[in-house]
């Protein structure tokens, strides 16, 4: 069968909440929770600072490799994230496909097990990191589309800053666990020790079993998104009902016919989408290769990174939350500009001052973060105000596979900002602190994308009945 987007002010489950507290809510919130065992401990503060210490190579080759690894992962996520969005959309099993990703994501955690700290588990590591990053970016696929499902045009910005929230919440409570139980630890829980690497080791199944958990409600009480409706795409109700290889190419067809009536009705929609998901994947890059400069350039140890990781997800939380109070009052376009430029200093900063110690590390470093969550929050809250009227499913559906189809530019940016500083310093010279900007680059040109993007018209905080206009058609 085939249905409809929730019409505006109602939920996809009949009631609207104005609160934006549900139980659907708190249940699509705890995936994020869970979510925090890849963003915070797999690829940030944890298992990428254990793979690029000296025990797997110099640091310069580590850094590069990993940076080499998430670039083919992002650029596979750039050719297949949009049309496997797309088909589970269209076929109404997101939720089935989320299973299937998250089950996958959850398998690669618990491999991370078996890179025993020597140069010849780097490329597995690499590689199982690699696998891992493009099945998560598959199921965020799924997960940001059930956005709509849950919320209504009156808190959907609250809704989405609860997974934010949620997200850094699951990975405060996660690091300490690990941190507390068996890295600082001489000896930890079930006599663990770091007697070759097995508190990192351990420390992955943990987190593995932390995602099962908590992916577990979401499957449980948030409503599959309905089927929809699309004039002007390919075949009957413009769902895809071809298999294997002319599916795909049909898949990619309509997509094609999607991008080319936004560009045609809705071209402002179309840029933010390009727009928000470069600075997107800058944002990304700052959490990924964070802990990685922490350690590998300022001398941060295991305990500090995820010391640092701690707070930071502290600041990052509070600030998501006040930030989308902010983002009712001076807008999203505000929120996003002034917080890029921000980052964008910070950033510089620390190239600048990456002899100076950890000390201005912890003040910078954290500046950055500051600013993290009220983007993402607010690059979304954005976008729902300029939906072309009765495609709010589709287009976050598009939203969210547009970042995702470009993460493989922050990975690059790095590892080739790298090589830039390997070839201008000196013969033997560390570079890793190179990379940061390379991420600056990347927050730069999304910066510069985003300005020219007019805020939807007409737009009142307190007008809930509707969040968009098609005020941008041609």
């Amino acid at each position: 069968m085939t249905g409809q987007p929730a019409p505006a002010g109602r939920s996809a489950t009949g009631v609207g909440h104005r609160s934006g507290l549900s139980k659907p809510v708190l249940a699509w919130a705890a995936w994020d929770c869970g979510s925090a065992a890849w963003n915070a401990v797999v690829t940030t503060f944890v298992f990428t600072v254990y793979l690029t210490s000296s025990s797997f190579g110099g640091k310069n080759e580590t850094s590069t490799t990993l940076g080499a690894g998430l670039t083919i992962a992002g650029v596979l996520v750039a050719l297949l994230a949009p049309v496997i969005g797309r088909r589970a959309d269209r076929a109404g099993r997101g939720k089935r496909w989320l299973a299937v990703h998250t089950v996958v994501v959850v398998a690669m955690t618990a491999a991370l097990f078996f890179v025993r700290p020597t140069p010849s588990m780097l490329w597995f590591g690499v590689g199982a990191l690699a696998v891992g990053t493009l099945f998560f970016e598959f199921a965020s696929v799924n997960y940001n589309a059930l956005l709509t499902s849950i919320s209504t045009p009156s808190t959907i910005g609250r809704v989405s800053g609860l997974g934010w929230g949620a997200g850094y919440l699951g990975g405060i409570v996660l690091l300490l666990i690990l941190l507390l139980g068996f890295i600082q630890p001489d000896v930890g829980l079930f006599g663990v020790t770091d007697q070759d690497g097995m508190n990192i080791r351990v420390a992955m199944l943990v987190s593995a079993a932390w995602f099962a958990l908590f992916a577990l409600p979401v499957f449980r009480s948030v409503p599959e998104r309905a089927t929809i409706t699309v004039s002007g795409t390919s075949g009957a109700s413009g769902q895809v009902r071809a298999r294997g290889l002319s599916g795909l190419v049909a898949a990619y067809r309509e997509l094609w016919e999607t991008l080319s009536d936004l560009a045609r009705h809705h071209r402002t929609t179309l840029y933010f989408l390009g727009a928000s998901a470069v600075f997107r994947d800058g944002m990304v890059g700052i959490f990924t290769f964070g802990g990685v400069i922490a350690a590998g350039t300022f001398g941060f140890s295991t305990s500090s990174v995820i010391m640092f990781g701690l707070v930071a997800n502290v600041v990052a939380g509070v600030a998501t939350i006040v930030g989308g109070y902010l983002d009712d009052r001076l807008g999203p376009k505000r929120i996003i500009v002034g917080s890029l430029v921000c980052m964008i200093v910070a950033g510089v900063g620390i190239f600048l001052a990456h002899d100076r110690g950890p000390g201005l590390f912890w003040v910078l470093g954290l500046l950055l973060t500051v600013f993290v969550g009220p983007v993402q929050s607010a690059a979304r809250s954005l976008l729902a105000r300029a939906l072309p009227p009765g495609r709010e499913g589709e287009i976050f559906g598009l939203y969210a596979t547009t970042g995702r189809a470009v993460s493989f530019l922050a990975p690059l940016a790095f590892s080739v900002s790298i090589g830039i500083g390997v070839a201008v310093l000196p013969d033997g010279a560390e570079a890793q602190h190179w990379g940061i900007l390379g991420i600056v680059a990347v927050l730069l040109v999304g910066l510069l994308l985003v300005l020219p993007v007019s805020p939807p018209h007409g737009y009142s905080a307190r007008d809930t009945d509707r969040l968009g206009c098609g005020a941008d058609q041609a």
